[in-house]
């Protein structure tokens, strides 16, 4: 009489936990094996906690803000903060020099300084993947020209380059976002391109081109998947120098003008009270750093969940 036992399906002992060897071991998905990297990056978590609440602010700036960002008290101007001697608990973070409430700018603010850096930097990744690509897969001329031109607005320094293109569109919000993502542009090109030449050696895309697959398909189905990672840290890191660009364009006049709530805007507009009301000037200033830290800390901790060579 045969054994039951005997019928039973042995499965491979490479998969099976060595705690029961009838249950096999569930590999990570790469979400999850990402956010245990990335947690391990104290300051990583702590900049991503700052940017969850800045995108809140920036989605809920309606209903956050006390008031509107452009209304003005008269009877109210330059009230310091509520914790300060003759400050009202009715604007916490004071008034401006024409009597806005500080705390709905710079809540408003947040959106307008995430929207310049999505938009900027949207625009210059993509474009960027498109002129880095063709760079890497074309070579010859084709590779040398692309290069050569990113290698001219390397050269010139980002704030002058933004400058020079403000001045050629004109000074404006949508202007700033064009001048930012040119200057964010080479970093961008110069990644991919590199992140390219090293896939395009791979036995997956001598596979794909001996299918059949077009020079479009191979690029950007096969190879780009596998360049986003650097692409994404540069992202993140680039979003924070597209706010602080975007501040400096503000505080010179050349991009968001008045009364747009925007941090460098706001900054320009409040010189003359630095000594008289330290509040109109320090906290814009602390919000732009917040942002920058935020995104720096985060960008670092991507990096080194993303890296194997970076990962502790």
């Amino acid at each position: 009489m045969t054994n039951s036992s005997d019928n039973t399906a042995v499965a491979d002992p490479g998969t099976l936990s060595p705690l029961n060897p009838l249950n096999p071991i569930t590999p990570p998905s790469p979400l999850a094996e990402l956010w245990r990297d990335f947690r391990r990056n104290r300051g990583a978590l702590l900049g991503l906690a700052l940017v969850l609440v800045f995108v809140f602010l920036a989605v809920f700036a309606n209903w956050v803000a006390p008031y509107s960002p452009i209304e003005q008290y008269r009877e109210a101007i330059l009230v310091p903060p509520a914790w300060a001697e003759g400050g009202r608990m009715q604007f916490l973070l004071g008034t401006d020099p024409v009597g806005r409430d500080m705390l709905s700018r710079l809540i408003y603010g947040t959106r307008l300084s995430l929207l310049i850096g999505l938009v900027s930097i949207g625009l210059s990744m993509s474009l960027g993947i498109v002129l880095g690509l063709t760079a890497a897969y074309r070579g010859g001329k084709t590779d040398i020209a692309i290069m050569r031109c990113m290698d001219v607005l390397m050269a010139l320094p980002s704030l002058l380059l933004a400058v020079a293109v403000i001045a050629i569109l004109g000074p404006g919000l949508i202007n700033a976002m064009y001048a930012i993502a040119i200057v964010q542009l080479p970093s961008f090109v110069r990644l991919t391109r590199a992140a390219a030449l090293g896939e395009l050696s791979r036995d997956y895309v001598t596979a794909s081109r001996i299918a059949g697959a077009g020079p479009l398909r191979l690029m950007f189905i096969a190879v780009l998947p596998n360049c986003l990672a650097p692409l994404i840290v540069q992202a993140t890191l680039g979003f924070s120098t597209a706010i602080l660009d975007a501040a400096a364009l503000g505080f010179l006049g050349l991009g968001a003008q008045p009364p747009t709530p925007e941090w460098g805007t706001m900054l320009s507009s409040a010189l003359e009270f630095i000594q008289s009301a330290w509040w109109v000037v320090s906290l814009p200033g602390i919000a732009i750093l917040l942002a920058v830290l935020a995104f720096n800390l985060m960008g670092d901790g991507l990096r080194d969940a993303l890296d194997p060579k970076l990962k502790r």
